[in-house]
C-alpha cells in the first residue's frame, strides 16, 4: 500500500509540474540551460583544444598555440548568465560576451570577462573586464569551483564572481552577439551555463 501511495504521490507531483501548477521560485524564472554536462549542441568549437565531456562536465586541457572556444550558436542583447567553472592556478580562461565575430573571439572585438589567476598585469586578472575594467576585488580561485554571475543590460555590464561583485562598469562598444567560453591555457571545467534574456 506504501509504494502505490509513493507512486500516487510521484505522479501528482508530476501532473502538476507539467500543468504549471507548481511554479519555480522566482529567483530560476527564465534561465535556459545551455550546457547540462551531457552535450554541446548549444556551442560551436572555434579553435582546436581538446574540449571534451566528462562526468558532467566539459573539459579541455591540451591546445594549440592559440587559445581556443566553445561560441554560443545564438546571439544575445540583454542578458544574465550563470557559469560554474573549475580551473587550475595555471589556466587561462574566460567567458567572452556580445562577441563581434564568432570566428575570431578576443578581447577587442567583445568583453572578456577574466579566469587568468596568473595574468602579468592582475588588475585585469580574474574579475576583470581587460581593456574595460579592472577588478575591484583581487580573487584567485585556481582549484576550487566557481559560479560568475554575468549581467550585461544595455551599456551596464556587472560581474559578481563567487558572490562578490568584481565588476560594475558602463562600456557601449558592444551591444550583441554570442558569447564564448575560452580555454587558453592549464586545466579549464565547466559543469553548468545557463541564460537569462532581460
Amino acid at each position: 500500500m506504501k509504494k502505490v501511495c509513493a507512486r500516487i504521490a510521484g505522479l501528482l507531483f508530476v501532473i502538476f509540474t507539467l500543468s504549471g501548477c507548481i511554479t519555480p521560485p522566482p529567483s530560476e524564472v527564465g534561465w535556459i540551460t545551455l550546457f547540462d554536462g551531457t552535450h554541446l549542441n548549444n556551442f560551436k568549437r572555434v579553435g582546436d583544444a581538446n574540449w571534451r565531456l566528462d562526468d558532467g562536465m566539459v573539459i579541455a586541457d591540451l591546445g594549440g598555440k592559440d587559445a581556443s572556444y566553445l561560441v554560443s550558436k545564438e546571439s544575445y542583447g540583454d542578458f544574465q548568465i550563470r557559469a560554474e567553472f573549475w580551473v587550475d592556478s595555471d589556466a587561462n580562461s574566460g567567458i567572452f560576451i556580445r562577441a563581434q565575430n564568432p570566428e575570431k573571439i578576443s578581447a577587442d572585438t567583445s568583453y572578456e570577462v577574466n579566469i587568468f589567476d596568473k595574468r602579468p598585469d592582475p588588475s585585469y586578472g580574474t574579475g576583470g573586464i581587460p581593456n574595460v575594467a579592472p577588478t575591484l576585488v583581487p580573487i584567485k580561485l585556481g582549484g576550487q569551483w566557481s559560479t560568475y554571475d554575468i549581467t550585461a543590460k544595455g551599456s551596464q555590464l556587472t560581474i559578481v564572481l563567487n558572490g562578490v561583485k568584481t565588476v560594475d562598469v558602463r562600456d557601449t562598444k558592444f551591444a550583441k552577439g554570442p558569447f564564448a567560453l575560452q580555454y587558453g591555457g592549464g586545466v579549464v571545467k565547466f559543469r553548468k551555463v545557463q541564460i537569462r534574456p532581460i
